[in-house]
């Protein structure tokens, strides 16, 4: 069932909001593997010591009826919450579109940090990984945007990436999250919040 999940989302889902093709025979092999499938499946297990260990050693806690709903109000409920935005990330791997969501925790981070070194160091490393032409994971952003952020990367600043970060999160606004939304991973984690009542 789990690999149905995965394979239903492959086939069902556009690419709209990747920033680069991949190699899909490359990427599926990778997601097939033991990482991926206990992934999936601490999403889908409802009683589990293992499961129920793994949340615990991460302060995370597992979604009630209410969380999963109020994860189809917005994005922003859906990131807000620990175990939404880790299931809004698998799903983002079953898009091969997982750099987005990246990206927008990397400048979460940079926003959060007051040492200018420290801020400079995280601002070279978001451009080198997310911004510069044909960086490992280039989010898709227009060149005005990607030119501002050149520019400051010399004073960089807690703003330095907002622009960019913005065009990103609108672009998961409106084209994966709706389709996360009506995921058959979403359904299934919406049925076992039900079962756990």
């Amino acid at each position: 069932m789990k690999e149905d999940l995965l394979n239903v989302s492959q086939r069902s889902m556009p690419f709209t909001d990747c920033s680069k093709p991949t190699d899909p025979a490359k990427d599926k092999k990778s997601m097939t593997g033991r990482n991926w499938k206990n992934k999936i499946g601490l999403l889908l297990k409802t009683n589990s010591a293992h499961s129920v260990s793994h949340l615990v050693k991460n302060k995370s806690r597992r979604p009630t009826v209410e969380d999963v709903t109020q994860w189809a109000q917005s994005l922003d409920n859906l990131l807000g919450h620990k175990y939404g935005k880790m299931a809004f990330c698998i799903f983002l791997k079953t898009e091969f579109c997982e750099e987005n969501i990246e990206f927008w925790n990397a400048c979460e981070d940079l926003r959060m940090l007051s040492s200018h070194q420290e801020l400079a160091s995280k601002a070279n490393s978001i451009y080198e990984e997310f911004i510069k032409s044909e960086a490992p994971k280039e989010v898709n952003i227009d060149f005005y945007t990607k030119n501002k952020i050149i520019q400051s990367l010399g004073e960089p600043n807690v703003a330095s990436f907002l622009a960019a970060q913005q065009k990103v999160y609108s672009l998961m606004e409106n084209n994966s999250y709706p389709r996360f939304i009506h995921s058959e991973l979403y359904k299934e984690l919406l049925r076992g919040a039900r079962k756990r009542r």
